[in-house]
């Protein structure tokens, strides 16, 4: 690893060291962006891997390096896994071990570079060894406050030797302040992975409310207007400064939208303002091959023109050969399956594109807000599932496809949600649309997003000084 020098006394040097995940590593490095710009040095402890794929993100070279970590294997993962979309989420406790056994390389950097701060989410480690070397840390997640302040308070005590049960996180905890994010059913069982093993010998919950104790300063990926009470909720559980960062997306006034690749522009151009319905569910929701064949044909019920992308369904090694006989045929020249990499941000700005069908994670959910389109939620796991109650429930911008009890979401499911924020006679549409009208203008008002960073910032010098 490279160790840059540090910085003026005006200005810092930080680290970062996220979650080996393209998920968690892009809002560091819009983070990243942001700091730069206003003159700060940053040195990215990432996966080559995810340096590759990510680099073009960078828009200041000159203060923004990456410091490739070297990931060891581990048995049972494929050999040279370094990023979580490469494994099935089943998996991703051993690449947790992985991030777990880079110690020592992350202990080399912090110890003979001059840093004034290092930011992570998941390493519950780095505090200990940042110590001993008099660098300051912030845990900064890039999660919903949500999510942490209803399964990640150290006042819950989750047994080693048991899955947490629904009752236990149907409670919503002591002083929680919105009632309308409990769980139930079969929402409140998707959570009880953070009782599961998350590396060796720790679970996702001890892992993660160790992350945010050890801390100088917990940050979150979020805005006041939005889970207000939710960071103070988080600030009185753990008895430390939360600093928010705003939804850092990379997308700031002064930054031109990215151009579509010409081959999308010119099919999507083909439809009319508003009209197609766009899917994406992230990198590593991988659906079985029914589900996948129910949801396409949902689509094509719609009779609107969609683009889905997708990764091809367990045991298919294509899209195409997933497809439902005949398919491609019948929405041929109006609908488009993919299974390849996207431009999202890109896609979700086109004039044509009407509505966004995603898995609300928390990068989608903020892209979703920060555009015109409606939004159609299908959650599968954790905090996606908490983000849906509060698009759904708490802002009323959204509405979520139903799914039966046994967790499969039918054709007729997804056809009726999309139809009930697209036609135009819709109270549901109308109602969702004139509610996120004003979330849209919230956020793309002009300083919100710089004043939550240069905010953020001054709440660095404060803790420095």
């Amino acid at each position: 690893m490279s160790q840059p020098p540090k910085t003026s006394s005006s200005s810092f040097h930080i680290a970062m060291f996220p979650w080996f995940a393209i998920g968690h590593i892009t809002p560091y490095i819009h983070l990243a962006n942001e700091l730069a710009s206003r003159g700060h040095r940053i040195t990215l402890l990432v996966p080559n891997k995810a340096r590759l794929q990510l680099q073009h993100l960078v828009l200041h070279a000159d203060l923004i390096v990456f410091s490739p970590v070297a990931v060891p294997h581990v048995h049972g993962l494929p050999e040279g896994t370094e990023i979580a979309s490469e494994i099935p989420i089943h998996m991703t406790h051993l690449l947790a071990t992985a991030m777990d056994r880079t110690r020592g390389e992350i202990e080399q950097f912090l110890t003979v570079s001059k840093l004034d701060f290092v930011l992570y989410d998941t390493a519950q480690w780095v505090p200990g060894i940042a110590r001993r070397n008099g660098i300051k840390t912030v845990c900064y997640n890039v999660v919903c406050a949500a999510a942490l302040a209803i399964a990640l308070v150290p006042a819950r005590n989750v047994p080693k030797d048991r899955p947490i049960t629904e009752e236990e996180l149907r409670e919503a905890p002591a002083g929680y302040p919105s009632k309308n994010v409990v769980l139930c059913g079969a929402e409140a069982k998707a959570l009880t992975f953070i009782s599961l093993p998350y590396g060796e010998g720790i679970t996702f919950y001890e892992r993660t409310t160790t992350a945010m104790k050890e801390c100088d300063v917990l940050s979150i990926r979020t805005c006041r207007e939005l889970e207000g009470d939710l960071c103070d909720y988080m600030e009185a559980q753990y008895k430390k400064p939360v600093i928010l960062t705003g939804p850092v997306l990379g997308l700031g006034s002064d930054k031109k939208s990215e151009k579509l690749e010409e081959r999308w522009e010119k099919w999507f151009s083909g439809f009319e303002a508003g009209s197609v319905v766009f899917c994406a569910f992230g990198t590593q929701w991988i659906l079985e091959k029914e589900q996948f064949q129910e949801l396409v044909l949902g689509f094509e019920l719609t009779g609107l023109p969609f683009f889905v992308a997708l990764k091809p369904p367990s045991g298919c090694a294509t899209i195409e050969e997933a497809l439902p006989n005949g398919f491609e045929e019948r929405v041929k020249g109006r609908g488009v399956v993919f299974g390849g990499w996207v431009q999202q941000t890109a896609i979700l700005s086109h004039k044509s594109v009407g509505c966004f069908v995603n898995h609300c994670g928390f990068g989608s959910m903020w892209e979703s807000l920060m555009t015109d389109n409606q939004i159609v939620l299908v959650p599968h796991l954790g905090d996606q599932i908490l983000n849906t109650k509060l698009l759904v429930k708490e802002l009323k911008v959204a509405v979520e496809v139903e799914r039966e009890e046994n967790g499969w979401l039918s054709k007729d499911s997804l056809r009726k949600a999309i139809k009930s924020v697209m036609d135009k006679d819709s109270e549901v549409g109308v109602m969702v649309k004139k509610n996120h009208a004003k979330w849209v203008e919230t956020l793309s008002s002009p300083g919100f997003m710089s004043g939550y960073i240069d905010r953020f910032v001054q709440k660095l010098k404060e803790i420095v000084n």
